[in-house]
């Protein structure tokens, strides 16, 4: 028997890719896994960047779906949008148990690699801006951040000005026929939502006759459920700073977890939440 011969399938499995895609083909796992290059001599560097490019892979995947629901819900197509959002929470719960890993890095160990770090921070994530300027929370000030990235800059601006996925669903529960302040309808897209009684007591509507207004209901809760995933991730992004840094300033100069504690006092869709005190 030739012991050189190339074997061409082993239990049916192909064996040769010398002209068709493999699986390392179509992932580009080639570009991929080339991509982590550690500035420290350190060996916790590798784990603390692959942890903030999944993260980053996960946020892509997220916006993908934003999108694409934001979309189904301007179109009144909302069986679609369920599915999408429902995702998308998923994502961000696989985030928030992506924190465990991190959590492994002691002090000591990210004090070894954080003078390589230079400015370098999260706080300049323009997936992470965009996913919060498409869940309505705007701030036009922060696009300065982006400003040495044209490309990045000019596609938060987009993302700034263009109405949130909330705004979308209050703009639907209008053409539903409920009643909603046109200031409320005319207002500014590069600002952050700010709570509305005539949504509130739209939603309430939806709330008392559920079987009524069930895609609407379904629609409400979907919402609800995203936020709690996003207050999920952001509460377990401050314990492990926490955990690690204390209450040092961050790498891009905020104030850390402090900064981050303050963050998770925002409400995306407030009267989702306003709501069930009422009901």
């Amino acid at each position: 028997m030739d012991t050189d011969k190339k074997a061409t399938s082993w239990h049916g499995a192909q064996m040769d890719f010398s002209k068709s895609m493999s699986y390392g083909d179509y992932l580009g796992l080639e570009q991929i896994l080339s991509a982590q290059h550690p500035r420290s001599p350190d060996h916790n560097e590798m784990l603390f960047i692959i942890q903030h490019q999944t993260s980053e892979l996960w946020m892509k995947l997220m916006l993908h779906e934003l999108y694409a629901a934001r979309q189904q819900i301007r179109q009144d197509e909302l069986q679609p949008a369920f599915k999408m959002l429902a995702r998308v929470a998923r994502i961000m719960d696989q985030l928030v148990h992506a924190w465990d890993v991190l959590a492994t890095m002691t002090p000591p160990e990210y004090s070894a690699i954080r003078p390589y770090l230079g400015q370098s921070s999260g706080f300049q994530s323009c997936q992470y801006r965009e996913i919060e300027f498409i869940l309505g929370n705007k701030n036009p000030s922060l696009l300065a951040v982006h400003a040495a990235v044209p490309d990045n800059y000019q596609h938060l601006e987009t993302a700034l000005r263009t109405p949130s996925i909330y705004d979308e669903a209050i703009m639907l529960l209008a053409r539903e026929g409920f009643h909603i302040d046109a200031e409320r309808l005319n207002a500014d897209p590069t600002q952050a939502t700010v709570a509305n009684e005539s949504v509130k007591q739209a939603w309430l509507d939806v709330y008392r006759e559920p079987t009524k207004h069930w895609a609407l209901y379904e629609l409400a809760e979907k919402l609800v459920d995203l936020e709690t995933a996003f207050r999920f991730w952001r509460f377990r992004h401050v314990t492990t700073v926490e955990r690690i840094i204390g209450f040092k300033t961050g790498t891009g100069g905020t104030a850390g977890a402090s900064y981050l504690k303050k963050m998770l006092d925002i409400v995306l869709f407030p009267e989702l939440f306003a709501l069930r005190t009422a009901l």
